[in-house]
């Protein structure tokens, strides 16, 4: 038996921050204004965006020839919310974490000055810092190695950049929110997951607490039960508009009984909150219940993050009536192959469904629930889908 405590591995870095001289590329600005990108630094930044880590720059230079530069070298467009300028690092550093709202403890940097790793170092002990000369070997590192690289990691940085464009905007707009909302042109997507999904959706129902209701994770292994399984929708919602995509956004699991639908879990990313996602879900799937002529029944359980989850089940209409459906439904939250129980602790709400308007704010492609899929058979495709329902 080991005397010692089996150590945990790192925690996944979520943002590198690059200094530029003598780090990302070799030389000084100010000095040569031929400055070169080693084409293994190259193969870091290309590498760390593909796994879905974000990076940006904290260099002591002027923005516009730092940033010329960088364009000029075709690598600008990897990095977002850069800090280019002449103060501290450390301050630059925690504003790009603040920008990103991501914890220090998920942030690195890497220079070459052990005086400005120790500056950071000092100011931000979450930090990670790496000496320049270790960049080739970010690759290797099992913090820079995500246990699972998704459809959503591969285009993080593209998300991130079209978030910020779509915040520049809504401060501009004047008009309402809902104006706003019909403005940037949004298409929501939902169709039955796919087996190259499922990690998409074992991610959404890990991170999303705010916005879930019950705080049940279903691993990989109960997913894949569910949707082999007859009777069961395993249903993930993405959500795109003109600035770019937002990615997976909802993930919905749902047993189809005789008389009523048991709505088992609803998840939605806390990021689309504002664009009223999950109500717009919560009245497709009345509507499609309605369409079927079955009731609709949804375990929830308070979990002190998630009220906002709870108000939108009530607003749905959604509460605690007594009905004869209630016993068609038997189980927990879990499901065939599924984490986590019925308890006490779990509301089973009920909602006698009536047919549902489209959404105004947003365009929705959607399959149709009443038309019973084979088991497993998510659809290849997302251009397969149906056109608009409403």
């Amino acid at each position: 038996m080991s005397d010692t405590a089996p150590v945990d591995p790192p925690a996944t870095v979520k943002c590198l921050v690059w200094d530029l001289d003598n780090t990302l590329w070799r030389g000084t600005l100010l000095e040569d204004e031929d400055v070169v990108l080693p084409d293994a630094v190259r193969e870091v930044i290309v590498g760390l965006d593909a796994r879905g880590i974000l990076q940006s720059v904290c260099s002591r230079n002027s923005h516009d020839h730092a940033w010329a530069r960088l364009r000029a070298l075709g690598v600008a467009d990897y990095f977002v919310v850069p800090e280019i300028g002449w103060g501290r690092k450390s301050d630059a550093v925690r504003r790009i974490t603040e920008q990103l709202d991501f914890a220090p403890a998920t942030i690195a940097f890497i220079d070459d000055q052990p005086a400005e790793r120790a500056e950071v170092a000092h100011h931000l002990p979450e930090v990670r810092c790496y000496p320049a000369e270790d960049a080739v070997k970010l690759l290797g590192l099992p913090e820079f190695s995500p246990r699972s690289v998704t459809v959503d990691s591969r285009q993080r940085r593209t998300m991130y950049q079209a978030g910020f464009r779509r915040t520049d905007e809504q401060a501009r707009h004047t008009g309402s929110h809902e104006d706003f909302l019909r403005s940037l042109e949004m298409v929501m997507s939902i169709g039955r997951a796919t087996d190259d999904e499922l990690t998409r959706v074992e991610e959404l129902t890990l991170r999303t607490s705010q916005m879930n209701a019950t705080g049940v994770h279903y691993p990989d292994e109960a997913l894949r039960a569910l949707l082999a399984h007859p009777g069961h929708e395993v249903l993930v919602t993405t959500l795109e508009d003109r600035f770019g995509p937002h990615g997976a956004v909802g993930v919905v699991l749902l047993e189809k009984h005789a008389r009523a639908w048991h709505l088992r879990l609803l998840a939605t990313s806390c990021r689309v909150v504002a664009f009223g996602v999950g109500t717009i879900l919560l009245n497709w799937l009345a509507d499609q219940a309605a369409r079927a002529g079955v009731h609709l029944l949804a375990d929830f359980r308070a979990t002190g993050r998630n009220r906002m989850m709870e108000i939108a089940y009530r607003f749905a209409g959604l509460d605690d009536r007594p009905c004869d459906c209630r016993g068609s439904v038997s189980g927990g939250p879990g499901g065939p192959g599924g984490s986590g129980g019925s308890g006490e602790d779990v509301q089973l709400l009920h909602l006698v469904a009536g047919r549902r308007d489209a959404p105004t704010t947003v365009r929705l492609i959607a399959p149709d629930l009443t038309d019973p899929a084979p088991a497993g058979a998510g659809l290849p495709d997302r251009a397969r889908r149906p056109g608009p329902v409403g």
